[in-house]
This record gives C-alpha cells, sequence and structure tokens, in this order.
C-alpha cells in the first residue's frame, strides 16, 4: 500500500503531538510528587534563638561565665576561703606520703640531678606563673607535678578574668631541691625537714604575697616589679581549695615562708 506525501506528514505530526502530551503529564506528575515530599515551610520563618525565654521570663540555656544571657560582662564576686589553717592543713606527714608515691628517689646533688632528666621535666617562666631565680632549688619536677602547676597557674589567671581583676602570675618560689640543697637549709635554718618533699620532684612553693603583672618582661625581674593585693590571696586560695577538694594535691599555708606548700597527689 501506497502511502502519499501528505498523509505521511499527517500521520508524523500526531505522533509528535501525542509524544509532547506524554511528556507533559510525565512531567507534571513529577514534579507533583516531589513537593509532596518536601518538607513543609513556613513563610518568614526567623531562626529560633539560643537562649529561648521560659514561661517564667528566665533563659532555658546556661549563661556563659563571662557574659550573662544579655551579652553584659559577668563580675564574679570574690570570695577566699574561710581559714588558711583549716582549709589548708597538710603536714609533713600527708605530703610525704604522695612524694613517696609520685616522685623520684632523692638526688644527690645537681650535677646528678643532670643526668635524671628522663624521670624529670624542666620548668621555666611562662604565660601563667614565674619562676623566681633559684638559690636552694633547680628548675625542674616530675609530669605529675609539672602538670598541676600549670593548671594552677592557668586557673588562677582565668580566675582574674572572670573577676574583673587586673592580670598577674603566681610566682614559684621553689622546686626540686638536692640533698645538698636540703643539708645547707638546714645549716641555717634547723627546723627545715631532712626529709624534705622537695627533693622528690613533686612538690612546690608559691608566693602568697607578691604576683607579678603580665606585661613585665620576666628578664627584667626584681621584687620592685610585684604587686600585693590580698584580692589575688584570696584568688589563689580558691584555685588552691577547688583543685585539694578535687584530691589534686596537699597543700600547707606556710606562714613563716609567706608561701603555699603544695604537693600532688
Amino acid at each position: 500500500m501506497k502511502i502519499s506525501k501528505n498523509r505521511y506528514l499527517q500521520a508524523f505530526s500526531v505522533v509528535v503531538i501525542l509524544l509532547a502530551i506524554g511528556r507533559c503529564v510525565f512531567l507534571d506528575g513529577m514534579v507533583d510528587k516531589k513537593q509532596n515530599e518536601l518538607p513543609v515551610t513556613v513563610e518568614n520563618n526567623t531562626e529560633e534563638p539560643s537562649c529561648k525565654p521560659s514561661k517564667s521570663d528566665e533563659p532555658t540555656c546556661k549563661p556563659s561565665k563571662f557574659f550573662d544571657e544579655n551579652g553584659l560582662p559577668v563580675k564574679h564576686k570574690i570570695r577566699g576561703v574561710s581559714s588558711f589553717r583549716n582549709a589548708f592543713p597538710d603536714q609533713q606527714d600527708v605530703q610525704i606520703l604522695a612524694s613517696n608515691k609520685w616522685g623520684v628517689s632523692p638526688v644527690q646533688n645537681r650535677e646528678e640531678a643532670e643526668n635524671r632528666k628522663a624521670e624529670l621535666v624542666y620548668v621555666g617562666s611562662n604565660p601563667y606563673f614565674f619562676v623566681e631565680p633559684l638559690n636552694q632549688s633547680i628548675p625542674y619536677l616530675v609530669p605529675r607535678a609539672s602538670v598541676l602547676l600549670q593548671d594552677i597557674g592557668r586557673n588562677f589567671f582565668d580566675s582574674l578574668q572572670v573577676k574583673q581583676l587586673p592580670l598577674h602570675k603566681i610566682i614559684v618560689t621553689s622546686l626540686l631541691r638536692t640533698k645538698d640543697d636540703v643539708a645547707s637549709l638546714r645549716r641555717r635554718n634547723g627546723n627545715a625537714t631532712e626529709n624534705s618533699c622537695h627533693m622528690y620532684g613533686t612538690t612546690f612553693d608559691i608566693a602568697y604575697n607578691r604576683y607579678l603583672k603580665v606585661t613585665e618582661r620576666d628578664t627584667v625581674y626584681s621584687k620592685k616589679d610585684t604587686y600585693k593585693d590580698v584580692r589575688f590571696l584570696q584568688v589563689l586560695s580558691e584555685v588552691l581549695n577547688d583543685l585539694r577538694t578535687n584530691q589534686r594535691c596537699y597543700v600547707k599555708h606556710e606562714v613563716k615562708q609567706q608561701c603555699f606548700h603544695i604537693t600532688v597527689r
């Protein structure tokens, strides 16, 4: 059967039209299906605030220790401890047990200490504390005690910030002592302990009546650069009391030496 040219064009046009109609119907169905699958959105929706007020008009989120829920600086009260004698009563008999547990065997002199560096870490001034020039000790501690000292300095610095006090460093006055150092001290001070906790690298002293401004350069340090402020003592006592309560250390308030005598636990 012979198909004329006109009939062929008519048939071709019909097929094209039918295909176009089918494609449109298929695409519309796909769009409707996807729209049904999409989550419902609300127009003009605003981001929910991080601090959503509760029924009592109080924020349900916990404010930062530096800023309140309104973004204003929070000034924390300085409380200190009620009694240094009661808060820091740890005598030699208690601290020496911790020294024997965590410390190194006592070294005879500084030459021997140089050969014990595998057991000890060097302790130098840093942004959180200042090591005073040492005469009767050397700048070494066991790693556990070094971490404790770092935490004390950092916590003290943080507490000054939240209490909006001028930033100062604590001052370390004594670290590891050799047997020769202890013997020298005992010749000048008959009350000095022969079996000192300082010989084990677990113990250090922090002055409680002197603090160094963070703006002062360590290389030009002198006692004239230090500052006395009872508020700093109260803040330091809070820091030490928290760490002692958490069983991180033993602390003795030394009146004559004007320092806190601290041993790691």
